[in-house]
């Protein structure tokens, strides 16, 4: 398998180009590592969900001195988030968890904690509703649709997707005063 850690510099600048090159050449690894899962889970929204993390989180996979580091982290992302949707749906796995190989894991660098502290401090700066609708998305991991999280809040659908948009620009904001320039698309 060639190295598609070519793109991983690139990649942790942003360059959404070489993520694109680097996908082109991961997506069948990943795809063929969640096979297994296929009859129990929705391998896509698993896929979808990996290849999220691994752009969002590529700046803080070191290399270790192997190939892949960019991949493995992502394989290790999509294998954990199928075995979590299964454990969720209370089904057994129609093969054993264990039973095939993976890549071996990569260098993971931790967390900034001035970061972490940084924003903190600008989710709890939030008005109520954005505040809310932003620790409901993130506390729920990916675990519950958006209509369940409005429906617990007692917002409408909309609103709920609003006050999460909201607040991502306000945390930005918040961010950027604080120092920390980051970017933000919204869709």
């Amino acid at each position: 398998m060639i190295d598609l850690d070519v793109h991983h510099t690139p990649i942790r600048l942003g360059d959404t180009v070489a993520f694109a090159r680097w996908l082109a050449g991961a997506e069948p690894t990943l795809r063929l590592t969640l096979r297994r899962f296929a009859a129990d889970v929705d391998v896509e929204v698993v896929l979808q969900e990996a290849l999220v993390r691994a752009w969002q989180f590529a700046d803080r996979v070191l290399p270790d001195g192997r190939p892949n580091a960019l991949l493995r982290y992502t394989v290790r992302v999509a294998r954990n988030l199928a075995i979590d949707s299964l454990r969720r749906s209370g089904r057994r796995p129609e093969v054993e968890l264990e039973e095939a190989p993976e890549l071996a894991a990569p260098v993971v660098a931790p967390p900034d904690p001035r970061l972490r502290a940084a924003i903190g401090d600008c989710v709890e700066a939030l008005p109520p509703q954005p505040k809310a609708a932003l620790r409901a998305r993130l506390t729920c991991e990916g675990g519950r649709a958006d209509r369940d999280l409005a429906d617990a809040l007692e917002m409408s659908l909309n609103t709920f997707l609003k006050n999460v948009g909201r607040a991502r620009v306000l945390v930005a904001d918040c961010l950027d005063g604080k120092g920390v320039s980051i970017a933000l698309e919204v869709a």
